[in-house]
């Protein structure tokens, strides 16, 4: 899958219109470049791309492979406002974060109702660019009971790709559902009310007697 962008050097302290945002690119031994792209190509290329795929970026000299290495944005106006590209080298191993896909259909949860844990949504990885992927799948149709448990050692990376760190750290498992316990009657209902007999048993207050008057 191929996905091109195009971009424009940018002038130091240039002013852009509203339709571009700034962007720089930086690699491996290569000179910063200060750059400005049309904000719709971009965000057309990067809901393609995310952060694990390859863009053809074209600033005038033909394109360079890059991957969107970080992107800024204003919360409150809800717009990008800044990206960072890193170009690669097709021939020498990158380290970036591939997102894990859940596939399947776990028996903990069709079953038992319980309800999946995620904890983790990604993985950092080392590759050549070329072994790059959109995505991992993690098959939770193995979650049957709530003692089951999806760990790192357990995925089956796809060819050419390496954990950066070998951990056996938990992916997902099925949480038991919490059952609500009954409400328990009010105190006030379980003692005698006022004026009623004693229970059997249970020796009534003896009554004071009142002083003889001298």
């Amino acid at each position: 899958m191929e996905i091109k962008l195009t971009a424009q050097l940018r002038e130091k302290n240039e002013k852009l219109s509203s339709d571009f945002m700034p962007a720089v690119l930086y690699g491996k031994g290569l000179d910063n470049k200060n750059l400005k792209v049309k904000k719709v190509d971009f965000e057309k290329s990067f809901r393609t791309a995310g952060e694990s795929n390859l863009i053809d970026l074209d600033f005038g000299s033909g394109p360079v492979k890059v991957l969107v290495k970080d992107v800024q944005h204003d919360v409150m106006k809800n717009f990008l406002t800044h990206a960072d590209f890193y170009q690669v080298n097709m021939k020498e191993k990158i380290t970036t974060e591939i997102p894990l896909h859940f596939i399947g259909e776990a028996k903990a949860i069709k079953e038992l109702g319980g309800t999946l844990i995620k904890d983790m949504d990604s993985l950092e990885v080392e590759c050549l660019p070329s072994d790059l992927v959109d995505h991992i799948d993690v098959d939770i149709s193995v979650l049957n009971t709530y003692d089951d448990a999806i760990r790192v050692s357990d995925l089956k990376l796809p060819k050419g790709i390496a954990l950066v760190h070998h951990t056996n750290e938990m992916i997902a498992a099925v949480k038991e559902p919490k059952v609500e316990e009954e409400p328990v009657a009010a105190e006030a209902a379980a003692a005698p009310a006022a004026g009623a007999p004693a229970a059997a048993g249970t020796a009534a207050p003896e009554a004071k007697k009142p002083e003889a008057k001298k």
